[in-house]
C-alpha cells in the first residue's frame, strides 16, 4: 500500500469496486516479467506508471496487477462527457482529466498533487490505444514535466495482449527511474525530457522482447 490510508472515505466507492474485482485475481492470474532486481521491489508511495496502451481494457489489467494500490488514470476529457459519465470517472474511479489538445497546468498541479501525497498515478504515454498488432508509439513528453515536479519516479510496464479470455494477465516491469538523475541544473530543458523519453521507450522495448519472447 502506499502511505496513504488504508480506509478513506474519499476512495470509499473505489475501494468496494476493488474488492468486488478481487476475484478476477484468480481468473486474469497476472504474471510479472522484471527487467532487473531492482524492478521487483514493491511500488511504494507516490510514483508515476506508464504503461503502453493495447485496449479498452488496459487500466483493469493494471488495476488487477497492483491490486493493492489505489490508481489515479489519466484520462482524456472526451471520456468525462455526461454527468453520468463524469461522476463516474472522477468520483469513482479517481481519474484524472486533462485535455489532449491543451494540457492545463491546473491538470499538472492536480497530478503533481496527488503524486506528493504518496499515491500511484497511471498514465498511457502514446495517448490512445494502439490498434496495431505489434510495435509501441511514440510517447508523449508530459508524463516527464509531471515526474520532475513531483520528483517521483516513473514505473515503465509493459503490458501483453491477451490472445484469449481465458489468457492471464502477463506484464514486464522496469525499474523505478527518477528523472532527475537525468537533469544538470535546476530546471529540465527540451533536450533532457527528449533523452528521458527516449530511454523510457528503450526500456519499453525491453520489456517487450521480454514478454513476447522476442529476439533482440
Amino acid at each position: 500500500m502506499s502511505k496513504g490510508k488504508v480506509f478513506s472515505f474519499k476512495y470509499l466507492l473505489f475501494d468496494i469496486i476493488r474488492v468486488l474485482g478481487a476475484p478476477g485475481l484468480l481468473w486474469f492470474r497476472p504474471k510479472k516479467y522484471y527487467l532487473t532486481k531492482e524492478a521487483k521491489k514493491s511500488v511504494k508511495g507516490g510514483a508515476l506508471m506508464i504503461s503502453n496502451h493495447i485496449s479498452l481494457y488496459d487500466p483493469m489489467y493494471l488495476m488487477l496487477s497492483y491490486w493493492k494500490r489505489r490508481h489515479h488514470f489519466i484520462a482524456m476529457s472526451d471520456l468525462f462527457q455526461g454527468r453520468v459519465k463524469r461522476w463516474l470517472f472522477t468520483k469513482v474511479f479517481m481519474c484524472i482529466e486533462i485535455n489532449r489538445e491543451n494540457f492545463s497546468i491546473a491538470s499538472l498541479k492536480e497530478i503533481t498533487t496527488h503524486l506528493n501525497n504518496e499515491e500511484l498515478v497511471t498514465m498511457f504515454p502514446e495517448g490512445h490505444v494502439n490498434i496495431d498488432k505489434e510495435g509501441i508509439n511514440a510517447f508523449k513528453g508530459g508524463m516527464v514535466l509531471m515526474a520532475f515536479r513531483s520528483n517521483k519516479p516513473i514505473v515503465p510496464v509493459y503490458l501483453k495482449r491477451r490472445e484469449h479470455f481465458y489468457s492471464r494477465i502477463v506484464l514486464g516491469v522496469g525499474e523505478p527511474i527518477n528523472v532527475r538523475d537525468f537533469v544538470k541544473g535546476k530546471m529540465i530543458n527540451s533536450k533532457e525530457v527528449e533523452e528521458v523519453v527516449n530511454h523510457l521507450q528503450e526500456v519499453e522495448h525491453q520489456l517487450e522482447v521480454i514478454c513476447e519472447g522476442k529476439k533482440k
